[in-house]
């Protein structure tokens, strides 16, 4: 019975210290690069190298697992939001959460790429992934009538890329909010507000 319970302790300890090396890794890799030392990660995350690498055989394994995880964090974030707020104002605050991954991956930079094995295919999934999110957030927008009816959930990626990856080199967050809210103002053209 002790060997049971330790065994699933050990499972959800286990678990636990997998979250937490990705959280800490999403955050390293923003914030210095895909350059930090896997033992600072750990370090960082509170635990010992070993259990690092007993999680994350190899850095590729390790920056694309976080590079994955954050992906999957932002997109599975849109029925929280559009529980809580209309779709106009869940896909604004989704959209600045867009641009804080956008940053994230620019931080991984190549050693993402050569980290999984076709970069082609994990581009595909995340933008498949990102594409559904959008789509969620306009669908009910569309409901709502908070968002205008004729929006095409790619465009709205690429625009949101595009403030991304406009602002990012020059680390400039202000101007990628100011961007969001004139695209907002694009997204919303037409629709009467409510009150």
């Amino acid at each position: 019975m002790t060997t049971g319970a330790t065994g699933r302790r050990v499972r959800a300890d286990g678990l636990k210290n997998r979250q937490r090396l990705l959280d800490v890794a999403v955050q390293a890799f923003a914030e210095q690069g895909a350059d930090v030392a896997p033992a600072t990660i750990a370090k960082l995350a509170g635990v010992g190298v070993g259990t690092l690498y007993r999680h994350f055989p190899t850095r590729g394994a390790l920056v694309e697992a976080a590079y994955r995880s954050d992906l999957a964090k932002l997109c599975d974030s849109v029925p929280g939001l559009l529980a809580d707020h209309s779709a106009a104002v869940a896909l604004r605050i989704w959209m600045d959460r867009c641009v804080d991954h956008a940053a994230t991956k620019s931080g991984m930079g190549a050693a993402l790429g050569t980290a999984v094995a076709s970069e082609g295919e994990l581009n595909a999934e995340s933008r498949m992934l990102l594409t559904g999110a959008i789509a969620a957030l306009l669908e009910s927008g569309a409901s709502d009538g908070s968002l205008r009816t004729d929006l095409n959930p790619d465009d709205v990626l690429l625009s949101v890329a595009g403030i991304a990856l406009a602002t990012g080199d020059w680390g400039n967050r202000a101007q990628a909010s100011r961007l969001l809210d004139l695209l907002m103002d694009g997204l919303t053209k037409g629709v009467t507000q409510p009150g």
